[in-house]
């Protein structure tokens, strides 16, 4: 074999052997693609072009977003923000049948539209809400699904770190993928609510809990308000020029920290903790990051991913049967990977296979990233499954069961977002933000 099959092999097969003995995605990204740089250049070579990579593919000021991000869902979640937005989301489906569950969804998709953060989303809202639906006659496993299945429409609806390090592996605009997001978002938490009514259908039990005078409602809003509005600064402030996307998260820091102090809900004596916290995600990501440069580089030499593409096309030249076998590759990663290393990995080798077909990269993005959420909440590793389960005070196995109706449906979703571009990119094309 030559150099380059023999490079091949390390490279995957050694990423997904790690990969299958637990070991740590950053290790498994990076042992491999530095092994596969020492095939390619030998050891000296080796050595400073692994260094070289994890410095550059660090060296962004757009990824400075993401640590700004995680610091601003932090501070939202520990300053009582949640709660203010869940006292509106009951004022919004309270009225309705199994209208906690149906709050769980409303609340998932504001907290998540403000912080991006679907985990937080879901242990935020799963800790306020579980034991009031408990209370209310509720499966505990039911009021677990329903949480898991809602959080992660806020990697979808901006602002999204997700988003950024999809933008940063493609080159894309991120204000363009925020705008692909809000369609497939929107989608998501309407499935969810869709599957809700259906289980309110057979369970009339589940009476509607809070019918809020026209009073109640407007003091309930007003409290929220300031929530809200983060969202309204945030995306303005992108959409009219005014700042970047990394600029945007720095001004969500201070609005979010502001907002905590003013209306005391945020204890001066926790920042340290909340920091400490977003410090320590942070590292996780940027050294995923920085080990993904290492990757790119071995795949660009190695022309791996041109390989793939030709090998597909020969096969068929077919967008729709191309997309649909991507869809099914990326949602067997997402059930054992997490959505940032799945995408630093699977962009760079599959984004020429769909570009050469006419898929836009914007449309893509929207795609993978909806595709990733459902990683999110697939066994064994969906984070937002084990989050929900672990506040509802339940074991994982009875959430399984009542989960899966929501996977499917949500699959449907999938298909719905893949094969209808237009639902991820109309928006961003009304605001001249792709062609």
């Amino acid at each position: 074999m030559d150099t380059l099959t023999v490079t091949t092999i390390v490279l995957l097969g050694g990423i997904a052997l790690l990969l299958a003995f637990g070991v740590p995605v950053a290790v498994a990204m990076g042992l491999p693609s530095a092994f596969a740089i020492v095939l390619l250049l030998g050891w000296e070579g080796a050595a400073l072009t692994s260094a070289q990579r994890v410095f550059s593919g660090s060296n962004s000021f757009a990824l400075l977003a993401i640590p700004f991000f995680i610091l601003a869902g932090g501070l939202m979640t520990n300053g009582g923000i949640a709660t203010r937005l869940i006292d509106l989301a009951l004022v919004v489906a309270g009225r309705l049948p199994a209208s906690l569950a149906q709050t769980t969804v409303v609340a998932n998709t504001m907290f998540g539209a403000v912080s991006g953060a679907s985990v937080a989303s879901a242990a935020a809202v799963g800790t306020v809400l579980s034991p009031r639906m408990k209370k209310d006659g509720y499966d505990p496993a039911f009021s677990a699904a329903v949480n898991a299945a809602a959080s992660p429409a806020g990697m979808l609806i901006p602002p999204s770190n997700t988003f950024i390090v999809y933008s940063l592996v493609s080159g894309t605009s991120i204000a363009a993928l925020f705008m692909a997001g809000i369609g497939p978002g929107l989608l998501w938490s309407a499935v969810c609510f869709v599957m809700v009514a259906i289980y309110a259908r057979k369970h009339p039990e589940l009476r509607s809990h809070v019918r809020p005078s026209l009073r109640q409602a407007l003091i309930v809003f007003l409290r929220a308000l300031p929530a809200l509005a983060l969202i309204v600064v945030v995306i303005g402030g992108i959409l009219s020029g005014f700042f970047t996307a990394t600029e945007s998260a720095v001004i969500a820091v201070l609005y979010a920290l502001i907002l905590g102090l003013v209306q005391r809900t945020l204890p001066v004596r926790d920042l340290p903790k909340v920091i400490l916290e977003a410090a320590k995600t942070t590292s996780i990501v940027m050294l995923l990051i920085g080990v993904s440069g290492i990757l790119a580089w071995v795949l660009s030499f190695s022309r791996i991913p041109q390989t793939i593409s030709e090998k597909l096309l020969s096969f068929t030249d077919n967008p729709a049967i191309i997309l649909a076998i991507i869809m099914v590759v990326l949602l067997l990663a997402g059930t054992i990977m997490d959505p940032t290393p799945a995408i630093l990995i699977f962009t760079p080798i599959f984004l020429p296979v769909v570009v050469s077909v006419g898929v836009d990269p914007i449309h893509f993005g929207a795609m993978m990233v909806f595709n990733m959420c459902l990683g999110n909440i697939s066994p064994p590793i969906g984070n937002n499954l084990f989050v929900a389960a672990r506040v509802a005070k339940v074991k994982i196995e009875p959430v399984i069961g009542r989960l899966m109706p929501f996977f499917w449906a949500l699959c449907i979703g999938l298909l719905i977002v893949t094969y209808i571009p237009e639902l991820s990119t109309w928006l961003p094309t009304q605001l001249g933000l792709m062609p």
